[in-house]
């Protein structure tokens, strides 16, 4: 929250905030009884809120959304149980059964809209794709991996605690984008969006969220490198809002930090280090530029603060 003189120097202007409150209850909470049991293995789990959010902020019912990297199917799970139709694709087979099976509980959850999983590699999504999808998709939304080991679970034991389903295919295959650099996932990214661009309608939008990471105590600025990506691929940025990762509580932030994150905080800090929790995630929106003027008009999204 900002102090009393920083709010002075740069007051607060509510009508141009937008911040996602996307973390009201922690991740097991909303993924409990709506997907399957499984889903809690893969290492880098979108929160539903966020998709949920875009899908109802940027598509109207019947909209077909799209996810060139969908892991265990968050973004078309949230997109079918709101009435929109969702297409994904994912590089590995393991997450595509779950994403498979997460749309077949979703379907014997009432969930109304359809939804498929492509197996293969987004940087050839024209390939992957049927052409009868080109400029029939209203909504990208996707997030890139956060290098090769993200959050996992943790497990107690007797040498102290272990850490598990924390990468990406177990490190197996190094063609997984995970195991790129900086510049390498930047390139990746950008021919994902750009396949995503030749699918998305006139004026149809991208969401993409994103974080920096630590590596070797020097910060990664991957939020930076999705834009830059993300404008060679031919789309335009429109937004950068913020997705809460902490709850809101009586006007405070109450953060929800994986154990990793408390452990990466507490050794920076005794290094000397002045460390912080994150609890937030950059969402970066990008539209592909309306056509003639007679491009279909996207749907205007619900901004500000949701609850």
């Amino acid at each position: 929250m900002l102090g009393d003189r920083a709010q002075r120097r740069h007051p607060a202007q509510p009508e141009g905030l937008s911040v996602w409150a996307t973390a009201q209850r922690t991740g097991p909470v909303q993924r409990r009884g709506r997907y399957v049991p499984e889903s809690v293995k893969h290492p880098a789990r979108m929160l539903p809120a966020i998709a949920a959010h875009a899908v109802h902020a940027y598509t109207q019912p019947g909209d077909l959304v799209l996810d060139p990297m969908c892991g265990i199917g968050t973004t078309l799970v949230e997109a079918i149980h709101a009435g929109r139709d969702a297409i994904g694709v994912e590089y590995e087979p393991r997450w595509s059964n779950i994403a498979d099976a997460n749309i077949t509980h979703a379907h014997h959850h009432g969930a109304t809209g359809r939804a498929s999983v492509v197996r293969g590699d987004a940087t050839r999504l024209s390939a992957l794709l049927p052409a009868a999808l080109t400029g029939q998709v209203a909504l990208v939304v996707t997030s890139p991996p956060y290098g090769p080991t993200v959050h996992g679970l943790v497990r107690p034991g007797e040498d102290g605690v272990a850490k598990f389903d924390n990468a990406y295919n177990d490190g197996a295959d190094r063609g997984n984008l995970a195991y790129r650099d900086l510049t390498g996932l930047a390139d990746g990214f950008e021919q994902i969006l750009r396949g995503c661009a030749g699918l998305l309608r006139p004026g149809g939008t991208v969401v993409v969220t994103a974080r920096p990471w630590r590596k070797h105590r020097q910060l990664v600025d991957l939020p930076s490198a999705v834009i830059a990506a993300g404008v060679r691929a031919g789309l335009t940025p429109t937004e950068r809002c913020v997705a809460l990762l902490a709850a809101v509580r009586d006007g405070q932030l109450v953060a929800r930090p994986s154990f990793f994150q408390l452990q990466a905080v507490r050794k920076a800090r005794a290094g000397g280090t002045p460390l912080h929790l994150i609890t937030h995630e950059d969402v970066l929106i990008f539209r592909r530029p309306a056509g003639d003027p007679g491009s279909p008009s996207p749907h205007t999204p619900e901004g500000g603060v949701i609850a």
